[in-house]
Formats: structure tokens, sequence, C-alpha cells
């Protein structure tokens, strides 16, 4: 891992944007693609996601679509200020349900708003948790990215140091708005490795994210954009494509 890592995370998403006196910068798209979803080798379902950045926030937007044949989906938004905090998350169902669950900041702490219709009365429910409390979906894999750069960026800051960056063994409180609680991961860069990616070998920086005492394997490039997880003891495999 090297220096460059600190100019990368100065620009994109959980660090402060640059923003030049008198004027005000356009809209910057950090990444966006799709990730195809296998269970046993069997495609189960496709993510669209795209993560992008203005002075004012940062905002990573996903859908989820089944591959069954049936119209059910969800969809996320999370919104965070140029800091990091949370501005503001929604999850949504679409198709048979239309279940949907808001969090956002509340004295200081967050609150999440739940109903199983759009025209229900939302129930709420509190976390004594800081608003600088990343978002981790259960089925949204571009999150997973997300919390990989807010771990880049704070071991890059934390080393001070022109050779390179800690990448010692972290954790980080997430909430998981879908099952109405919040948990501890930990991340760890584990090194170089050769991984199948579509059919090919290619070299990529490989970091395991533990997530209530499953291991995840997430391989990603030189820019640190996800291309391939693996959950092995759950046989799910996801793809960038």
């Amino acid at each position: 891992m090297k220096s460059k890592l600190l100019a990368i995370f100065c620009v994109l998403l959980l660090s402060p944007p640059a923003i030049v006196a008198g004027s005000k910068k356009a809209e910057q798209v950090v990444d966006s693609g799709t990730f195809g979803i296998f269970v046993a080798g069997r495609r189960v379902a496709t993510e669209k996601f795209q993560i992008s950045q203005s002075p004012e926030e940062s905002l990573a937007s996903s859908e989820l679509r089944l591959e069954d044949g049936s119209k059910n989906g969800q969809r996320a938004e999370m919104k965070l200020s140029p800091s990091g905090d949370l501005v503001r998350y929604k999850w949504s169902e679409f198709g048979s349900s239309s279940a949907q669950a808001v969090v956002e900041p509340q004295n200081e702490f967050l609150v999440e708003h739940i109903a199983a219709t759009e025209t229900q009365k939302a129930a709420e429910r509190s976390f004594l948790l800081p608003t600088s409390t990343l978002i981790l979906e259960d089925y949204f894999f571009s999150h997973r990215q997300i919390l990989l750069w807010r771990y880049l960026a704070a071991q890059c800051r934390a080393s001070q140091s022109q050779q390179g960056c800690a990448m010692t063994r972290t954790q980080f409180g997430v909430l998981v708005p879908r099952q109405q609680n919040s948990e501890m991961v930990s991340i760890e860069f584990v090194g170089k490795e050769s991984t199948p990616v579509r059919g090919a070998q290619r070299e990529l920086n490989r970091f395991n994210l533990q997530v209530e005492g499953v291991e995840w394997a997430l391989w990603v490039d030189d820019q640190y954009k996800v291309q391939r997880i693996l959950v092995a003891s759950e046989k799910v495999e996801v793809i960038r494509e």
C-alpha cells in the first residue's frame, strides 16, 4: 500500500471536498456499476449502484433486483456530510411490498423510522450511536466498499507517514436498518493475491471483513474499487461487471 492512498482519499467519499472560495463545484461520480450476486454458483440478484460527491454532500444510491422473474426489489439512498457523518438514509422495497425505513440524526444520535407500507404511520426506534456510524445494509454490497474506503481513509490519516498507511485490524460500529440493530465489524488488509474475476486471474488487494463471526474476503483493484467478494461459508460470491 503506497502513500498515493492519501491523495486518493482526500478527494473520494468520506473526506472533506475541496471548496474554492466564490465557486461551487459540480457533483462528481466517484464510482458506479453493477454487482452480480451468486449463491452456490447461481445468480440470484443484481445490484446497480452509484457513489457521487459534491462540496455539500456525498450520495450513495443502490437498486437491488432479483433474478427470480418477479419485479420485486429494494432501493437504498445514503447521504453523508463532507466529514462523513450520516445526513439521511432511506431503504425501501418495490414490487409486492412497499415497506420502508429512514434513518437520520436526532439529538446527536440516530433514529430509525420504520413502516410496513407507504401510508402506514412510521414507528420509531432510537440508537445511541454517533452520527459518524456507517450503514451496512444486508444486501447492498456497495456499502462494503464504502466501509472499506472509511477504513483506508482512517488508516492513512492515523499513519502520518510519507511511506504508506498502517493497515492494522480495525473495528467499526455499523447500523443494519433492515435488522433494526447495530453490530461491530472488523476489517484488515491481507496483501496482494491472485483471484479469479470473470474467468481470468487478477492480482488484486485483499481485505478481510469480519461480520458476526463470518469472514468476508474483498478483492479490490489499485483504485480501491471492489472487484470480487466471497463469503465462503455461505457460498455467496459477488462480482463487479
